[in-house]
């Protein structure tokens, strides 16, 4: 039907429309210039009508915003009396209404792409009209340098671009038209004024200076750096904002729109201002209202509801263009803004705070001018003003051209960075912008290899599109975005993610509102239930599913409310689920299936969810780092989690984002904790893999190495063990070869191998024992040897035994060393004197003592290693048997050089005449075993008469410095119990043998099958010969040992049987072993091991008060004596009745007072230990070794034991009374100058009374006590008068105590010489009497003399 075309006459472009028509009609491109509300948009469509253009195709007009497309598409249908969906009709993403008779097509620009794909010429279009082109977003850009390529194909095609008045020009110049004399002719602009009033600029800066502004553009972060300086002014901007207000507050009444770079600086100015109006009676009652984009819908709803009281609107740019504010008169413009930038150094989106352009402060002048006349504060100079730049830059300079370049790419337009790069755009973009785009297609595995990331390629750097790349080209979102959906079908989460990209493309439903309002605590308290510690993508599957559940449960009204109620934006979550179904549609012809069921699985599927986000989020990962408490991220970016995420107080270590946002600081928005291994799983192309250490691994059996993970610098695996035979076979096998085969790494069963290491161990032990290295071939030798018949392909374990499982069938030889190769040149001479001069058998008085070497040689002024040498291997039975001296001749290898050690330890003036030392020492050694034998002579006395001989010269006795000789020359001891177990070791074997004198009793015991265990029948370790005769040497060290002595079974001897009769015991409280022999005897070894049995005191526990004696194997006559004398006083004071009571009752009370203050705490304990002390009086010489003998003997002291008594206690009642006279003396006596002598008299009153002293001291001693002790009282007597001689006297007596404490000390472990150093003991008593009251006499002849002498006797060797 025929259209009626009219035109609003109040319109201004109604009044040009003939000028209009006729350049569009002239002219294949129109540029069309004009303000908001000139009519533009509306009447365009219909001039072209009017042109006949609808009737040769359709008449296609883009809207940037999909609500823009529907509603102009509205207005002309009503324009021209059709109904929506004929004539006039619209497409959106997902939704339209058009059909066989539209002739005009309201669409997005992104529909048009579309189109474009389909069909690359448009032919289905006779006029194309690009509204809004000064907004100059990605799509408009392409799709104007898009249509410059094709006009030449499609002469008949008009264009019609619309702007606003923001730089028309270049447009006009982009599709300037060549003439034929080669100059270039701009297309027409034809410029419409819209409705306006006049707009008063007034100029308030902040600073008193007018060129504090910022300096040239310098790169990309230029605009910051100028925003900063900019923003170090005078005054600050909020009070200057409201000072502004106040000028305009004495205006004509009116609503103020002030506008701000961000949600921070409007809440600040918000509360500056409801104070500051509070003040200005003019503003009374003015309402101040926030826009921005994050604000609840009915928040902004009361921004467009003009009321009736003033308004003070407080906006972002948001309100610059995008939205009309409906009333505005006045406008206070701070001159900043939040621009979102792409960082070509971070990779992210950036939103910098930065100065507008001069276009951006004129189009916000320009708010006020549209209902009367207007005044415009700029919160800057005039000159700052002229100083910026023109316009803003368009969307291509400042994004990632990803999206771009894949549409191109799926359109065959560009298959390069070149192809991109020699696009016509209207404002080419950086090469580095490109690169950037294909590097993220790249990673997201859009583009193949050839695409040449770096778009240096030169010729031939071509590729396409891969088939992830394909499907991405087919879904209308942010690739990365698509990248998820496409990631999601391949495991099975597409409804979850479909979701989650979903509401990754629109605002967050979760209103949020002012904190003026006081809902903010409560809306948060709502959200909080669906947050999610470990991700806020699982907090969006949350409120999808809660939604989802309410929805199908309440009425549209009653959902609604919910939403009104729980601060949730009803309209977003529409359009949430609206996509969420557009979503669908797309992705079912790319085979995505969403599968059954209706609600997202959050739990169930997380890590696939996740693992599908990080599909297209690789380089928004990051690891936390802990010293600085942020995130290292992709390209050495370092970032933070967003405040308002739920992981903000987690920090967890691994986190992955929907965007990095780069305000005050660079943010991680909608974060998640991330699963390291995931990047490896998704990512296998883009990881970078390091590796390091590549060493054999016993173990594993091949080469393991560290290898490091890293995606975009973001370490995924720090150190983690690979098989590096995968990597670098080459390397893998060499260090099998030389690791496994060469240094014997290795365990294995080949039979070669155990030949190869034993012939390698043999001439090991041949260097350690002749102390040469050399001897053997070195390692390369054997390498080649390897190499020359082990195939590339062996790398491992694995790979040996395969190959050798066959080839060993070839030739079983075929690794075998030979025993030329593996010895040396010098080694023959070495193998024939090793076995005499370093012998493997030490033998000596019938003993076969194994030998072992070390070889360990160190630099000089080194500390030597104390295994170093020769090491006697002395089985800990036969340690007491050993002689010391015949090992001090060494082995026959190493004598010349101990002599000539020897020899350099002379002093000078006996060693110039043996010198040179080495050759004297030679000749020596062979005179010494020509005439000496080492098992009967002693090395000293006999090398001193050979030297006498060969030099003529005397040698004193005692010359030689042994502490000179170095360690490796004297014999070391390794003294080993039945087991194999190291007791001790060292190089002073008479040490030894005291220090193990215990263990050696207990050998000797258990050889005798006296301990509980061989009496019990179960079989005891014996020494034994060891095959052939060596043992392996430890691992890392030079080191052999030699055979031990030949087997014998072990005899019975008279007075013991093997396994029966006699047992070590303990807890003896009566006779109940029998008779004891004196002696027990077995030969083990082919040696007699001679015990002597005995009862042995084990004195008193709390869980046996009156003791309990013991039966024990002694090694020598003396100890057995001495234990067995007190084994009988125990049994014999357990068998009488305790004479205690009795005794009690019959002291007189002078000794009952006296014995009421004994060191034994209780006059019963006192009276026990005399009781003791009765029957050491009452036990003969000859003592008891069967029953009878010992109840005979317990007959004999039961008949005197009371007798007995009385007389020890008698003697200690004098010993107590003149210990509590000494005492009391002692503590009353303050002189200072006394204090020495004081402090020696109460140590040796300790030593003398103390518990239990009386059956220590025994019989035989104690009637000497009270003589020591009246000594002591006359020493008192003596000291005021005599101090310099009592310290004289004093000072001899500590000097023999001192020496006996440290011999007491040495011996206490052996138990070695005992009775001896108690008569040492009491010899010092005795000196003390001689020397401080000798007029009470002395029990013997005593000096220090005679007392060092019996110290020496109980030191000396047994």
């Amino acid at each position: 039907m025929a259209l009626t075309i009219t035109y609003p006459a109040a319109l201004p472009v109604s009044e040009r429309r003939d000028e209009l028509m006729e350049a569009i009609s002239a002219h294949q491109v129109t540029i069309i210039a004009g303000e908001t509300g000139s009519g533009k948009t509306t009447q365009i469509p219909k001039m072209c009508l009017e042109l006949g253009l609808g009737e040769k195709g359709l008449i296609g007009h883009t809207q940037p915003r999909r609500l823009a497309a529907r509603t102009v598409a509205e207005r002309i249908a009503e324009e021209l009396g059709v109904e929506l969906g004929q004539e006039v009709g619209f497409q959106v993403r997902f939704t339209g209404e058009a059909g066989p008779l539209t002739k005009v097509k309201l669409m997005t620009d992104g529909i048009l792409l579309a189109e474009i794909q389909r069909d690359k010429l448009l032919k289905r279009y006779s006029a194309i009209i690009i509204d809004e082109a000064h907004e100059r977003s990605l799509n408009i850009d392409f799709i104007l340098g898009y249509l410059k390529r094709i006009l030449p194909q499609r002469p008949d095609l008009k264009v019609i671009i619309t702007s606003a008045t923001i730089d028309p020009q270049r447009f006009a110049r982009h599709f300037a038209h060549e003439l034929p004399d080669g100059t270039e002719e701009p297309a027409p602009v034809v410029e419409v004024s819209g409705r306006t009033y006049p707009v008063e600029i007034r100029y308030r800066p902040l600073s008193a200076d007018p060129n504090a502004d910022g300096g040239p553009d310098d790169g990309e972060d230029g605009a910051v750096a100028r925003s900063d300086d900019a923003l170090e002014e005078d005054r600050d901007p909020v009070d200057a904002v409201c000072d502004a207000v106040d000028e305009l507050s004495r205006e004509a009444p009116g609503d103020i729109l002030i506008f701000f770079s961000g949600e921070r600086e409007i809440r600040d100015a918000a509360d500056a201002l409801s104070s500051s109006i509070q003040k200005n009676p003019r503003m009374a009652g003015a309402e101040i209202l926030p826009l921005f984009a994050r604000l609840s819908l009915a928040e902004q709803h009361r921004v467009f509801s003009p009321g009736g009281k003033r308004r003070i609107v407080l906006a972002t740019n948001v309100a610059e263009t995008s939205l009309t504010v409906p009333g505005i008169k006045y406008v206070i413009d701070t001159g900043t803004a939040r621009i979102s930038r792409y960082s070509h150094r971070t990779k992210v989106q950036r939103l910098p705070i930065e100065r507008v352009s001069q276009a951006s402060a004129n189009q916000r002048a320009g708010r006020c001018g549209r209902v009367s006349d207007g005044i415009c504060i700029r919160l800057y100079s005039e000159e700052d003003y002229l100083s910026r730049p023109e316009f803003t830059d368009p969307e291509i300079l400042r994004t990632n051209l990803a999206a771009v370049i894949l549409q191109m790419t799926a359109m065959g337009i560009a298959r390069g960075p070149k192809d991109v790069a020699a696009f016509p755009f209207v404002e080419p973009p950086e090469s580095r912008a490109i690169n950037d785009g294909v590097t993220l297609l790249r990673e997201l595995g859009a583009l193949s290899e050839a695409s040449g990331a770096n778009g240096k390629g030169g010729k031939g750097a071509r590729g396409g599109l891969t088939a992830v790349g394909h499907q991405l080209a087919q879904l209308p979102v942010d690739p990365r975005l698509g990248r998820m959906i496409v990631e999601s079908a391949r495991r099975d989460c597409a409804r979850e993610v479909m979701v989650l990209a979903a509401a990754l493309t629109i605002q967050d439903p979760r209103e949020r509102p002012s904190q003026e309002t006081g809902k903010r605590q409560a809306a948060e308290e709502k959200h909080a239930r669906f947050r999610d510690e470990n991700s806020d993508f699982t907090g969006y599957l949350n409120l999808w599913n809660y939604l989802q559940e309410q929805q199908r449960e309440l009425s549209s009204s009653a959902f609604r409310r919910l939403c009104k109620a729980e601060y949730i934006n009803y309209l977003r979550v529409r359009e949430w689920q609206e996509l969420y179904q557009q979503l669908r549609q797309l992705a079912r012809p790319l085979g995505i299936s969403l599968g059954q069921g209706r609600e997202t699985d959050p739990v169930g599927r997380h890590d696939a969810v996740h693992q599908s986000l990080l599909a297209g989020l690789l380089s928004h990962i990051g690891l936390l780092d802990e010293r600085k408490r942020d995130y290292l991220g992709a390209r050495g970016t370092r970032f933070a989690i967003f405040p308002g995420s739920a992981l903000f107080k987690k920090s967890p270590t691994y986190v992955m984002a929907a965007e990095l946002v780069e305000t005050s600081r660079l943010w991680a928005r909608t974060a998640a904790k991330m699963d390291p291994a995931w990047g490896e799983l998704v990512a296998p192309h883009l990881v970078k893999r390091s590796y390091s250490e590549p060493h054999w691994s016993k173990r594993a059996g091949s080469v393991q190495a560290y290898e490091k993970v890293t995606l975009y610098g973001v370490t995924l695996v720090a150190q983690r063990r690979i098989n590096y035979g995968r990597v670098d076979p080459e390397l893998a096998r060499e260090l099998f070869i030389r690791h496994a085969l060469v240094e014997g790494d290795w365990s294995t069963r080949h039979h070669f191998f155990k030949r190869n290491r034993a012939l390698l161990e043999e001439v090991d032990e041949l260097e350690t024992r002749v102390r040469r290295r050399g001897l053997r071939v070195d390692d390369e030798t054997l390498f080649e040897f390897y190499d020359a018949r082990i195939p590339a392909t062996v790398v491992s374990e694995r790979h040996f035994d395969a190959w050798w499982k066959k080839a060993r069938h070839d030739d079983e030889h075929l690794l075998d060393f030979d025993r030329a190769l593996v010895l040396g040149d010098e080694a023959a001479d070495a193998v024939e004197s090793a076995d005499a001069a370093f012998p493997k058998v030490w033998r000596q008085a019938g003993f076969d003592i194994p030998l072992s070497y070390e070889f360990h040689p160190v630099a000089p002024g080194g500390t030597p290693d104390p295994s170093d040498g020769v090491t006697a291997e002395v089985p800990v039975l036969f340690l007491n048997q050993l002689d010391p001296e015949p090992f001090r001749w060494q082995i026959p290898g190493q004598r010349a050089e101990l002599v000539a050690a020897l020899i350099k330890s002379l002093p000078k003036q006996i060693r110039k005449n043996f010198v040179p030392a080495p050759d004297v020492a030679r000749r020596a050694v062979e005179a010494l075993e020509a005439d000496f034998d080492p098992q009967r002579d002693s090395l000293e006395e006999s090398l001193e008469l050979v030297l006498r001989r060969l030099k003529g010269q005397i040698i004193p006795p005692g010359s030689w410095n042994w502490d000179a000789v170095p360690p490796h020359l004297l014999m070391s001891f390794s003294v080993v119990d039945s087991r194999g177990k190291v007791l001790g070791t060292g190089k002073d074997l008479v040490a030894l043998q005291e220090e193990l004198a215990p263990a050696t009793r207990r050998a000797i015991a258990e050889s005798l099958g006296a301990t509980p265990a061989t009496a019990r029948g179960v079989p005891v370790s014996r020494p034994a010969a060891r095959g052939d005769g060596t043992k392996a040497p430890a691992s890392g060290s030079a080191r052999t040992t030699a055979a031990p002595a030949a087997r014998s079974d072990l005899t019975e001897d008279s007075g013991l049987t093997y396994g029966r009769g006699l047992s070590e015991r303990s807890g003896l409280t009566e006779w109940s072993v029998g008779t004891i022999p004196r002696t027990a005897s077995t030969v083990v070894a082919g040696h007699t091991v001679t015990g002597y049995p005995a009862l042995v005191d084990e004195g008193r526990r709390k869980d046996t008060p009156r003791g309990t004696a013991g039966l024990r194997v002694f090694q020598t006559e003396e100890d057995q004596l001495r234990a067995h004398r007190a084994g009988v006083i125990r049994l014999l004071a357990l068998r009488v009745p305790p004479p205690d009571r009795y005794v009690l009752e019959h002291l007189n009370n002078r000794e009952k007072l006296t014995f009421s203050q004994n060191p034994h705490g209780s006059v019963a304990d006192l009276i026990a230990d005399c009781s003791l002390a009765a029957i050491d009086r009452l036990v003969p010489a000859q003592l008891p070794w069967d029953r009878a003998a010992f109840d005979a003997l317990y007959d004999e002291v039961r008949a005197e034991l009371i007798d007995t008594v009385f007389k020890v206690t008698a003697i200690v009642e004098q010993v107590l009374a003149s210990a509590q006279r000494i005492g009391k003396a002692l503590r009353g006596t303050t002189s200072l100058a006394l204090i020495s002598a004081l402090n020696d008299i109460r140590a040796q009153l300790e030593q003398l009374v103390y518990p239990g002293f009386v059956a220590r001291t025994g019989y035989a001693q104690l009637e000497h006590l009270p003589r020591y002790l009246r000594a002591i009282e006359r020493r008192l007597e003596k000291l005021p008068t005599n101090v310099q001689r009592d310290a004289v006297a004093m000072a001899t007596v500590q000097s023999l105590e001192d020496d006996y404490d440290d011999a007491a000390a040495a011996l206490a472990p052996t138990g070695r010489h005992e009775a001896k150093l108690e008569r040492v003991r009491w010899m010092i008593e005795e000196l003390r009497v001689s020397l401080f009251a000798v007029e009470l006499g002395t029990a013997g002849k005593v000096s220090e003399k005679r007392v060092r002498q019996a110290l020496g006797e109980a030191l000396a060797p047994a």
